[in-house]
């Protein structure tokens, strides 16, 4: 039994095709999208119609992440964006306004049973929720928090930061990043699960090569750059130097920024120079 792991695709469409492109060749038997097609990116019609297509045309799965919560979260807030979340979050929702319902209908997890009955579960951060995350530095302790009820395997994504570890006799994988990795490897990622008679489950994390400057370019010719605010100057900054910038930012200016002390994009720039990366 093979199966392919895609997440956090994060509106990357370009990735996207790569990445299928590669799974599409493994002709694995089982895809799961891990959650987070949306937000962050420029393409987000574009991923979740062509995921949409793949779930009823060839059976794949997928379940809930974050940045699907967050867009539902904000559909049904009646007041025009005041934040620089909302105002990331109100250029994707303003392109997948006839998409909510489906948003809704996405599982929290997924799971499949090998022969012997080891079970290989899927879900989008841990079995914490979908914002509890399992990073490389996650302790054993808190590992088998996040895990439990234990599977054979769990499989994950959300940090954007692929990982394979055993505990207590539980695989446990994250996938990386379809489309916005954060381990300063920009080649996108998703996780290999092989069932074997003899070994159980197996898994590999996949790199495929893409054109990241055309994801780039849309930043910029669809408008997500000067519509999206300061966060999805962030994004495109996390693109281009795959790693987490918007989570410190937040951290040091969301709040004075949202009370009108300073500008957005002045914080962003003045960000970026502290941590010695380049806007241009």
């Amino acid at each position: 039994m093979k199966v392919a792991v895609l997440t956090d695709i994060h509106a990357n469409y370009p990735a996207l095709l790569a990445v299928v492109q590669d799974i599409d060749s493994w002709r694995p038997h089982h895809v799961i999208v891990g959650g987070d097609i949306i937000n962050r990116g420029p393409h987000p019609r574009e991923c979740l119609e062509y995921i949409l297509q793949r779930v009823n045309s060839d059976g794949w799965q997928w379940v809930r992440g974050n940045h699907e919560d967050l867009l539902l979260k904000h559909a049904r807030q009646s007041d025009p964006p005041s934040t620089p979340l909302e105002q990331f979050t109100a250029w994707t929702r303003s392109r997948l306004a006839d998409h909510l319902a489906c948003l809704e209908t996405m599982p929290f997890q997924q799971s499949l049973i090998a022969p012997n009955g080891a079970e290989a579960r899927i879900v989008h951060a841990s079995m914490r929720g979908n914002r509890d995350g399992i990073y490389p530095e996650t302790s054993e302790r808190k590992l088998r928090e996040l895990i439990s009820p234990p599977p054979a395997l769990l499989c994950v994504g959300h940090t954007h930061r692929p990982l394979i570890r055993m505990v207590d006799g539980t695989l446990v994988v994250n996938a990386g990043s379809c489309g916005l990795p954060f381990d300063l490897d920009d080649r996108p990622a998703y996780a290999r699960l092989t069932w074997h008679p003899s070994r159980n489950w197996q898994a590999d994390i996949q790199r495929v090569q893409y054109d990241r400057s055309a994801t780039e370019r849309d930043f910029y010719d669809r408008g997500y750059l000067d519509q999206g605010g300061p966060m999805a100057a962030l994004a495109l900054m996390e693109l281009r130097h795959a790693c987490s910038l918007i989570y410190g930012w937040v951290v040091r200016y969301q709040s004075s920024v949202e009370s009108g002390s300073l500008d957005g994009m002045q914080t962003v720039k003045r960000y970026l120079t502290d941590l010695g990366l380049s806007w241009a």
